[in-house]
């Protein structure tokens, strides 16, 4: 408790909290719905509606974990090649993908498709 005069304590962000706030920000921009990121870091519904209310933070070093922060990343690759399109961000993820053998969104949903995923638009980016 601050008395008068004091300056009040700020508490240091909890990680779990800023990397479950930045995928579900990621997820909005790309028009990935709550239900299918929760298929992508492998949670369940009540459990991503709860990360997305602020009531739950994603553990350190767990499944979720990762797979939120990859999920992170690709969006961040993402928005590195189409920039602040997010209409060019949406349908990129929704269309058929040759070079990855399906639709982004799609592939997603496994661990190792997030992955390849993720490495294909890292490639992507790198070449800009």
């Amino acid at each position: 408790m601050s008395t008068a005069g004091q300056p009040k304590r700020e508490t240091a962000p909890v990680p779990g909290a800023v990397l479950a706030r930045a995928a579900f920000r990621a997820a909005a921009f790309l028009g990935v719905s709550q239900g299918n990121l929760a298929d992508i870091i492998g949670v369940s519904g009540a459990t991503a509606s709860r990360l997305a209310s602020g009531g739950k933070a994603l553990e350190e070093g767990t499944k979720p974990w990762q797979l939120a922060a990859l999920f992170v990343r690709s969006f961040r690759s993402l928005d590195a090649i189409v920039g602040s399109d997010d209409a060019a961000a949406r349908a990129w993820m929704r269309a058929a993908n040759s070079a990855l053998g399906g639709i982004p969104l799609e592939l997603m949903r496994d661990p190792a498709g997030l992955a390849r995923t993720v490495d294909y638009l890292d490639a992507a980016r790198a070449r800009l």
